[in-house]
């Protein structure tokens, strides 16, 4: 257990950056199966853009590495443009 003060201030925060990135990164990736469950080309081209933005901001904000918004973001792209 920490002693200092500054050291469970530090915990606390931990504590709660934690639980935001992992709500972050839960609906990022539950917006990703969405997309990806879907079989109309119609609605998949509709969820595409709050999809990417998704992605973009968990990206931004160091939840998932640059890189790998880049590969989901071009798997979903070509995923919807195989639609029929």
């Amino acid at each position: 257990m920490a002693h200092h003060k500054s050291a469970l201030k530090r915990i606390r925060q931990t504590a709660v950056r934690r639980l935001r990135n992992r709500y972050k990164h839960s609906t990022m990736r539950t917006a990703l199966r969405k997309i990806r469950a879907t079989t109309s080309k119609e609605e998949a081209t509709e969820m595409l853009p709050k999809v990417f933005s998704l992605i973009d901001r968990t990206a931004k904000h160091n939840i998932i590495h640059k890189n790998k918004a880049a590969n989901l973001k071009s798997g979903v792209a070509r995923m919807v443009a195989k639609l029929a």
